[in-house]
């Protein structure tokens, strides 16, 4: 799921803030702690051969966050394309590859251990 900021309702203005709320943005039930984190990426990147020999050959973590700047589309393991651009919150369901199709900067927030172990999971595949 993406949705351009100016996109999301309006729910309170008053002189000096604006106050913007998109519910049923994903679903953190259960997932206990949580990390925050911060990617930059350049143009090219591919997951796709990093999540080789995860489940599916995909993430199987959800993120939320928020393009600084850049552009990234996701595939989902329905063959589903989703591009998110500058400025677009984003929820990324389990199951998903991420393309960088400009130099990006991001801020997700993860399931602290399920995304560890796809992060660790990568390292192997670069260091191996």
């Amino acid at each position: 799921m993406r949705i351009a900021k100016n996109d999301i309702d309006v729910k309170m203005e008053i002189p000096g803030a604006v106050i913007r709320q998109q519910t049923g943005f994903g679903d953190a039930t259960g997932l206990g702690e949580i990390s925050g984190e911060y990617f930059s990426l350049a143009a090219g990147v591919d997951t796709t051969p990093l999540f080789l020999g995860l489940d599916g050959d995909m993430c199987q973590c959800p993120h939320w966050g928020y393009v600084i700047q850049g552009e990234l589309t996701t595939t989902g393991a329905d063959g589903k394309e989703e591009t998110v651009n500058t400025h677009d919150l984003f929820y990324w369901p389990p199951g998903h590859n991420v393309k960088v199709t400009a130099d990006a900067e991001i801020v997700m927030f993860s399931p602290q251990d399920k995304h560890s172990h796809v992060i660790n999971h990568m390292i192997e595949k670069v260091s191996g």
